[in-house]
């Protein structure tokens, strides 16, 4: 796939991936991605090597969760790891607003501005993730500890396994 026939927001992503080194390439997908279930059943691989982002407000600020798909984000129990007040799920606008993406298509990079980042270390388990790339129907291969240097991303357990 050439990058001029990648949707607009998945340029962005695709160069910010090439200016930190993520040698992966993004792929499109036929039918949407925007659930771990969906990518996993597109791509033909477990859903908890599918790296869903999910954007939160803690302390009033943006915070993109990289978060394995074979699990929910424990909010009290991230909050208490991160030594922060209530973490909350984000509404639609203010994903967008954050990040320049849809949900469901939320990369983990090519963003406006820098946000605060927790990567799960429950994504170490897998030798390749899969994340969006700036679309739903878009989804780009990295590992762990790209997924690590391309977010500057804390990485932290988001739920008590």
């Amino acid at each position: 796939m050439t990058s001029s026939s990648l949707p607009a927001r998945s340029l962005a992503v695709a160069e910010a991936l090439a200016a930190a080194g993520v040698a992966g390439e993004i792929v499109v997908l036929p039918d949407s991605a925007r659930t771990a279930a969906e990518a996993a059943a597109a791509l033909g691989c477990e859903v908890g090597a599918i790296a869903n982002s999910l954007v939160f407000l803690c302390d009033g600020e943006p915070l993109l969760v990289m978060t394995s798909g074979a699990h929910r984000v424990d909010t009290d129990y991230l909050a208490e790891q991160l030594g922060s007040g209530r973490i909350a799920r984000a509404g639609a606008d203010r994903v967008r607003e954050a990040t320049g993406q849809a949900i469901g298509g939320v990369a983990p990079t090519g963003h406006p501005a820098p946000l605060r980042m927790v990567v799960d270390t429950a994504l170490q388990r897998y030798e390749v993730l899969w994340t969006a790339a700036g679309h739903p129907h878009t989804v780009v291969p990295m590992s762990y500890a790209e997924l690590l240097r391309v977010t500057d991303g804390t990485p932290s357990a988001v739920t008590v396994d």
